[in-house]
């Protein structure tokens, strides 16, 4: 139990480290690159719900802006960061425990050949002890009647 309360405190650690870097290259380099193709950065895209939106530095003072751009953002930095989780720690991880799954069912499947052999060798051992004995002798080595 203690193993996985450290494994699981590792990987919030480096979760959080590694948002930072996803929200970075978001920022530095998604959004200008999808920006390109338009006017301006992710973050400065919207919709206006009650037309006309008028902002005077930076507060709205008439309409209703929807900040679509954000959430586009917000999107893309999950979507790149579940495929890095995916690719670089579930994949592999699940990949491991198949193998070693594997591996533990055919170490038990030896394990079940050399109990099977060990009692065929038994039984050969009785069979032998058996036939120096006589067919007419009983256990005890006394003649039976």
């Amino acid at each position: 139990m203690r193993g996985n309360v450290i494994d699981l405190a590792v990987a919030v650690v480096i979760g959080a480290a590694f948002t930072n870097v996803v929200n970075s290259l978001v920022k530095g380099v998604i959004n200008p690159l999808v920006g390109a193709f338009g006017t301006k950065d992710l973050d400065h895209y919207s919709s206006c719900l009650k037309a006309p939106c008028v902002t005077k530095g930076g507060e709205v003072v008439k309409g209703i802006p929807i900040m679509w751009g954000s959430v586009l953002s917000a999107v893309l930095t999950f979507l790149i960061t579940a495929a890095v989780v995916y690719f670089l720690m579930v994949l592999p991880m699940s990949k491991y425990l198949a193998r070693r799954a594997k591996q533990q069912a055919a170490k038990e499947q030896v394990q079940e050949v050399l109990e099977v052999s060990e009692l065929e060798v038994l039984k050969e051992i009785r069979d032998a002890l058996v036939a120096q004995r006589g067919p007419g002798q009983s256990a005890q080595g006394q003649p039976t009647s």
